[in-house]
C-alpha cells in the first residue's frame, strides 16, 4: 500500500520527532502501524511547518493545496504526502478528518485564543482528537461509541500537551489556556507573557486543566475494548505515556512556565510493559457502561463524519472563511513585499 522508502521516510520524521508516539505505535500490529506512522508523519510535520515556519499563512494554504491533490488522486511529490495519499485510497479517509486537522492550524496561524474550556475543546478536538478518529478509520472500527472514546483520549492529549508547554508557548506570544480561568486568578494575556515565575493562580489553571484531562483519560478507557484485540496494548500504551505527561507537570508543582515536563525512557518501558497488562484484562472484563456516553458536543461532528463514511462533502463555512481570511492576508503580504 505504502512504498516501502516513503515508510521509512515517515518512520525517522516521528523517530525525532514524536518519541512518545513512536513508543506507543510499536505494539501496534503491522497492518495498523505502517499506516498509522504515515498519517501521524503527515499531521506532525504538517503541524511542525506551521508552528514553527517563518510564514504561517503560506504553511497552511500549503496544506490546503497539498489536501486537495492528496483528494485528487495526484499527492505532491514528497515522501508524507504520497504515503498519507495511499491512506487515503486504502481506508476510503473522509476529507473532513483531514480538514479539520487543517482548520485546527488555520486557528493557529490566525493567533486565536479561546474564552472558555469549550473553546480549548473546540481546538483540541481539531488537532488531536482528530487523529484519534482517524486511526479508528485505519483499525476499521467506524461503531459511534468507539469513536467518541477515542475523540476522549485526543482530547485529553492535547491538553496534557498544553498544560505541559505553558511556557514554551508563552515565550512565542501564543496561549492555550481558558482565558477565564485565567482571568479568574487575575492574569492576562500579557501579563502571563511576562512572568518570569510561575504564580500560584497560573498553577492552579494548569491544575484544573489536567483534572480535565484526567476525566477524559478514564472516559478514553472504555473504548479500548471495542478496538480490534491486536491494536489494544499500543492504545494503552499511547493513554499511558501521554498521561504520564500530565504526572510529570504535577510533580513539578504545576510549574510549567519556567520548567518543561519530561517522561524517562524507563518510564515509557515501564508503560509499555502495564499496557500490555491491561490490554489482557480488557479483554476478559465485561465493557464498562460508560462507553455509551455521549461524545463531547466539541467533537460530535468529528464522530458523525467517520461513522457515516464515503459520503464526501464540501468544506464547511466555517473553515472557507478562516482560509479566505488567510488568503487576504497572504495577498496584503505579496503587495506589500
Amino acid at each position: 500500500m505504502i512504498a516501502e522508502a516513503d515508510l521509512l521516510a515517515c518512520r525517522a520524521a516521528i523517530r525525532t520527532g514524536s518519541l512518545s508516539f513512536h513508543s506507543a505505535s510499536r505494539l501496534l500490529p503491522r497492518r495498523v502501524c505502517d499506516p498509522a506512522l504515515a498519517l501521524y508523519a503527515f499531521c506532525r510535520l504538517s503541524d511542525d511547518a506551521v508552528d514553527e515556519g517563518a510564514d504561517k499563512t503560506e504553511a497552511v494554504l500549503h496544506l490546503r493545496d497539498r489536501l486537495d491533490r492528496i483528494y485528487a488522486g495526484h499527492p505532491f511529490d514528497a515522501a508524507p504526502d504520497r504515503a498519507f495519499a495511499a491512506v487515503v485510497e486504502e481506508f476510503e479517509m473522509p476529507r473532513e478528518l483531514p480538514d479539520a486537522l487543517l482548520e485546527g492550524m488555520a486557528w493557529d496561524a490566525t493567533g486565536r485564543r479561546y474564552d472558555t474550556l469549550s473553546g480549548v475543546l473546540d481546538y483540541s478536538a481539531r488537532v488531536a482528537a482528530v487523529v484519534g478518529v482517524m486511526m479508528c478509520v485505519l483499525m476499521r472500527v467506524r461503531e459511534a461509541d468507539a469513536l467518541a472514546r477515542a475523540c476522549d483520549l485526543g482530547l485529553a492529549m492535547q491538553l496534557s500537551n498544553i498544560a505541559r508547554d505553558v511556557g514554551e508557548d508563552a515565550r512565542a506570544g501564543r496561549v492555550y489556556l481558558p482565558l477565564d480561568w485565567l482571568a479568574e486568578e487575575g492574569i492576562t494575556p500579557d501579563a502571563l507573557f511576562a512572568l518570569r515565575e510561575p504564580t500560584p493562580g497560573l498553577r492552579r489553571v494548569v491544575r484544573r486543566l489536567l483534572a480535565q484531562a484526567r476525566r477524559l483519560y478514564w472516559r478514553s478507557e472504555s473504548g479500548i475494548g471495542a478496538l480490534p484485540v491486536a491494536c489494544r496494548p499500543g492504545i494503552w500504551a499511547a493513554r499511558l505515556i501521554y498521561d504520564g505527561i500530565g504526572g510529570a507537570v504535577a510533580r513539578n508543582g504545576f510549574d510549567s512556565l519556567t520548567r518543561r515536563a519530561h517522561t524517562s525512557k524507563l518510564q515509557k518501558l515501564a508503560w509499555l510493559g502495564e499496557a500490555g497488562l491491561r490490554a489482557a484484562l480488557t479483554s476478559v472484563m465485561p465493557q464498562p457502561a460508560i462507553i455509551h456516553a455521549a461524545p463531547e458536543p466539541e467533537v460530535a461532528f468529528l464522530v458523525n463524519a467517520a461513522a457515516r463514511g464515503g459520503v464526501v462533502r464540501g468544506r464547511s463555512d466555517a473553515l472557507l472563511s478562516v482560509l479566505a481570511q488567510l488568503e487576504a492576508r497572504d495577498r496584503n503580504r505579496r503587495a506589500s513585499a
